[in-house]
């Protein structure tokens, strides 16, 4: 299916029938992606009373119970709520779900620390169009290692607060990126980058988002797309999201 759409003065075409999932699948394995120290997550058939939620058990139906934890096991989409003492649903952030964005590859820099940095002149240099509502950030090098990746104690890349503060300046309202979070590991609950990006100190940005853990696959080419940022209803903090790509033509 194809339609003709005009967004900043701008006509394009998408082709509905050609979607670019990035998303990563949550799964009931060792081998799901997996960060902030956790076990693996758990779908398993209900027991009571005899009855066990199995059709290979014998039951009509099956019936699972999900335990998981949206920041560590999967894409997710979180609000300012996760770093607030007032309660903000990321269900509230919302009031529209398709947003012009750009992706982007960095190869993040290493620091004297030793530590990998997305930062403010890698990000300026790769925006060919800072009047986007979107930024899909893919890291170098970019393999399917990021499905099955444990990155408990691993130290993994992240944004510079320069990076975060100067995406939030140019209005991007929905941050996307294949780490476990856009802030180091572990940084003492300094969270630099997320404060930044929502402007925690300052007039706080409700409608602003990131997300966390999607995988962009390499034959994915930077570019201008229209995103539809799917979420599942979760009155939390952050709720497991489903962030879907079209090329714009």
């Amino acid at each position: 299916m194809k339609v003709k759409i005009k967004l900043y003065n701008k006509k394009y075409r998408i082709n509905l029938s050609k979607p670019i999932d990035i998303s990563l699948t949550l799964s009931s394995s060792k081998s799901n992606v997996n960060a902030w120290y956790l076990d693996a997550p758990k779908i398993e058939p209900v027991i009571n009373d005899g009855f066990i939620g199995s059709v290979e058990k014998g039951s009509p139906v099956n019936f699972n119970n999900v335990q998981f934890n949206p920041h560590a096991h999967g894409t997710h989409t979180e609000s300012i709520g996760h770093i607030t003492k007032e309660f903000h649903s990321v269900n509230d952030s919302f009031d529209k779900f398709f947003f012009i964005a750009q992706l982007i590859s960095i190869t993040p820099e290493i620091q004297s620390d030793g530590d990998s940095v997305v930062t403010k002149n890698q990000v300026e240099k790769a925006i060919q169009n800072d009047n986007i509502e979107a930024l899909v950030i893919r890291t170098l090098p970019n393999d399917k290692s990021k499905r099955t990746s444990q990155y408990s104690n691993t130290n993994p890349p992240y944004l510079s607060e320069e990076a975060a503060n100067y995406i939030r300046k140019i209005g991007v309202k929905h941050l996307l990126v294949d780490l476990p979070s856009v802030d180091k590991e572990k940084d003492a609950g300094k969270l630099l980058a997320h404060k930044a990006f929502w402007n925690y100190d300052g007039k706080q940005r409700l409608d602003a988002t990131i997300t966390e853990f999607v995988y962009v696959k390499n034959k994915v080419k930077d570019g201008e797309y229209l995103l539809n940022l799917q979420v599942a209803s979760f009155n939390n903090d952050a709720s497991p999201s489903r962030p879907v790509l079209y090329k714009l033509r």
